[in-house]
């Protein structure tokens, strides 16, 4: 006769924890309001069984209103809460099969690890020895096997919050609810923290909500992320499509670091205007606004692109009045790793040979981030150039103009600026293999720009540059001018 073996320590405590089959969770049309301040209006959620969902919002959006009300703590005026399609919201708390872990702790000071874990396996009414096996196997699979005979006042806000999840976790509920479980610890606990409890959660494969206002916590531990504002849901996607495309100005400013760069409505509003380009945009263009109406466009600092000024030299040149002949012109363009064309041109005329006009046309290759660029001037007073850019697919296109004076003068000077905006770097932050640079645009705008850290060595405090787009569409809000 064979002796079965035994199984794997951590393989025998996770089936002394595993609740059945993951519950799907959803919140229909909830509404709560305390006096006149209202915390829920008209919440609808659904979180699919056994993934893990984040609440994401400011301080006082609702989203610890809506916890509780899943947990039974609080009822509200309107709406329902569902568990598995069975409506919940009349149950009380103690019957909804749902653990949750406070900000607080919340362990009792006068018993010891063991016995708060252990606590509300005691009111079901399990045998001592049953309690107690539990509670050990819960303290190991949080990895404080050897604590169990500890005080709270005897461990750190780390171990106390494994010993409160551990509590959670006792007696199987079929939903985990965290709310801001670790906005009370310091960064480095925090971060192992947050890789046990997701590690726990997928092992365990048990339905969770997580309510924090931590952009950073929410991204990197959530199969989906919930950001709230004002009592109503904004957007519910993954991590990577809510930074991605977010669905509104909010969700764009609240999750990650977002630039407002002034621009102007274009095509009826199908388009946008802005750093010299025309771009399609996301969605749906702000209500009430019609075509030459002032805009923001909203991006990202890893979308913008930096390259020094194609034109520097060529507008020294003009500037010194270098630059003369019937048939003078200077096209430049520049590109750079993802870049379109920065179109850019100076151009010039000596007043003998004015009366004519003159075209210069340059071209060079778009895959290589280049394009093609013509300068035509002709006037017998002061001769202009103008400039054109464009490339093949997912690059900028630009003008650029230059003036020569007549004979008199006896100088020339040009500016141009394409799909390219002008500006100066006036800071730069050190964040590891990447840069931010700080911007500040002719309009006296300040953008951030990221950039590999090598490639930012480039550009120190007072270089000048150009700030390009690439060409995708775009989000845009009502301006703030």
């Amino acid at each position: 006769m064979t002796t079965p073996t035994a199984a794997p320590a951590a393989a025998g405590t996770q089936a002394a924890v595993r609740s059945g089959s993951p519950a799907s969770v959803e919140l229909r049309g909830l509404r709560r309001a305390f006096g006149s301040a209202v915390a829920l209006d008209g919440l609808d959620l659904s979180v699919r069984p056994g993934e893990l969902l984040a609440l994401l919002g400011p301080s006082g959006c609702g989203k610890t209103t809506a916890l509780r009300m899943l947990a039974g703590f609080e009822h509200p005026d309107a709406g329902q809460v569902l568990v598995d399609g069975q409506d919940v919201t009349g149950v009380p708390a103690h019957r909804r099969d749902a653990g949750m872990v406070f900000q607080s702790y919340s362990l009792f000071p006068h018993l010891d690890a063991l016995d708060n874990i252990a606590f509300g396996l005691r009111m079901r009414k399990l045998r001592a020895s049953e309690r107690r096996a539990r509670a050990q196997e819960l303290l190991e699979l949080v990895g404080l096997p050897e604590h169990g005979r500890r005080y709270p006042h005897e461990m750190s806000g780390g171990q106390r919050q494994r010993v409160a999840l551990a509590r959670a976790l006792a007696l199987r509920p079929r939903v985990l609810l965290l709310d801001e479980p670790l906005s009370a610890l310091d960064a480095k606990v925090r971060l192992t923290l947050r890789e046990e409890i997701r590690r726990l959660q997928r092992e365990l494969g048990i339905t969770t909500l997580f309510v924090t206002h931590d952009q950073e916590e929410a991204l990197s531990m959530a199969d989906r992320v919930a950001v709230m504002r004002d009592g109503r849901l904004e957007q519910v996607a993954a991590p990577d499509e809510l930074y991605a495309r977010p669905a509104t100005p909010f969700v764009a400013e609240f999750v990650g670091t977002m630039n407002r760069i002034p621009g102007t409505l274009a095509d009826g509003g199908a388009r946008v205007d802005v750093l010299g380009a025309t771009l399609p945009i996301l969605g749906e263009p702000p209500a009430g606004l019609d075509a030459g109406a002032p805009v923001d466009v909203l991006v990202r600092p890893e979308e913008l692109q930096i390259a020094a000024p194609a034109v520097a030299a060529a507008a020294a040149a003009a500037a010194a009045g270098a630059i003369a002949g019937p048939d003078a012109g200077v096209a430049a363009c520049a590109g750079g790793s993802r870049a379109g064309v920065a179109g850019a041109a100076m151009g010039a005329a000596d007043s003998s040979a004015a009366t004519d006009a003159a075209a210069v046309t340059g071209a060079a290759p778009a895959d290589r981030g280049m394009g093609a660029g013509t300068v035509a001037g002709g006037d017998s007073a002061a001769d202009e150039g103008t400039a054109t850019a464009a490339s093949g697919r997912t690059h900028g296109a630009g003008a650029g103009s230059g003036a020569a004076s007549n004979a008199d003068g006896g100088t020339a000077a040009g500016a141009g600026a394409g799909a390219a905006g002008a500006g100066t770097v006036v800071g730069t932050t050190f964040l590891g293999a990447i840069t931010r640079l700080t911007v500040e645009l002719a309009d006296g705008t300040a953008v951030k720009a990221d950039l590999p850290t090598l490639r930012a060595a480039d550009f120190p405090a007072g270089a000048a540059v150009e700030v390009r787009l690439p060409e995708r569409p775009v989000l845009v809000d009502a301006g703030r001018r």
